[in-house]
């Protein structure tokens, strides 16, 4: 089996097609997916399907890259996630590819955001782009890692350096590969999945984009992550059914659930 660990089946271009979606999870034998917040004013769609659909799980948080939307503060994002399908905290992080100028605001979210995780002890949900240094340095600096007593959580969607991976991987984080990892173009990326440990790894899609080859181009959902760990398993000279399995259980080790 396999699991998304990270989609947003919540947005309108997805959420229309919701009967059809979860039959091709069921064909593609996804069994769970988590379905990420990326703004307050959202959270409720999220928090609804997840309460709806036993399979699928939410998060909460405010990506790095909305403006303008509420700030959330630590106390209501504790307030938010206190539900059993709420299983992590974010998604959050830094983007300094998308946004320039004084991002100090977006640090202080960040900062905000993995305190509630460690109030909690439900991990993050990390977005990093062109900010790495940052994002590693602040993780460390509040704590985040569970080498410092807090709740650990997922580089979502990697893209950086194996340093930076080996960093994350040190405060027992995982790194989560979508379906950037099967382009042509991402051979560094495919070295870095080639030398990340199973035993730390997630796939995901990032839903609705990112689809990953043979589907480039096309709208993604959580049905295609298979074609993920289709990808990585000879990358790492693994048997499928090994790549499957361990992601599954790594899915539900981190966000602390029973397989049901």
């Amino acid at each position: 089996m396999y699991i998304d660990s990270h989609c947003h089946i919540n947005f309108p271009e997805l959420a229309v097609r919701l009967p059809e979606i979860f039959d091709k999870m069921r064909e593609n034998q996804v069994t769970h997916a988590l379905c990420v917040s990326v703004d307050l004013p959202d959270f409720p769609q999220v928090l609804a399907l997840a309460k709806q659909y036993p399979h699928i799980y939410a998060s909460v948080g405010v990506h790095p890259d909305y403006v303008d939307t509420p700030e959330p503060s630590v106390e209501q994002l504790v307030a938010l996630a206190d539900h059993p399908k709420i299983v992590a905290i974010g998604e959050t992080g830094l983007d300094y590819f998308r946004l320039t100028g004084d991002l100090e605001w977006q640090r202080e979210r960040f900062r905000v955001h993995i305190r509630a995780s460690r109030v909690t002890g439900k991990p993050l949900i990390i977005h990093t782009r062109a900010a790495a240094a940052d994002t590693i340095r602040i993780m460390q600096e509040e704590g985040a890692g569970t080498d410092a007593g807090g709740a650990g959580g997922v580089m979502h969607c990697f893209t950086e350096s194996m340093e930076v991976a080996e960093a994350a991987m040190a405060m027992g984080f995982y790194i989560s590969f979508s379906g950037i990892v099967t382009f042509k173009s991402a051979k560094d990326l495919q070295a870095v999945a080639r030398a990340v440990p199973l035993s730390h790894m997630l796939i995901e899609t990032d839903s609705p984009y990112l689809a990953p080859v043979p589907h480039r181009g096309k709208m993604n959902e959580p049905g295609l992550v298979r074609h993920v760990a289709e990808f990585i398993a000879p990358l790492k000279e693994l048997p499928l059914e090994q790549v499957a399995r361990e992601t599954s259980d790594n899915f539900f080790k981190l966000f602390k659930m029973v397989r049901g």
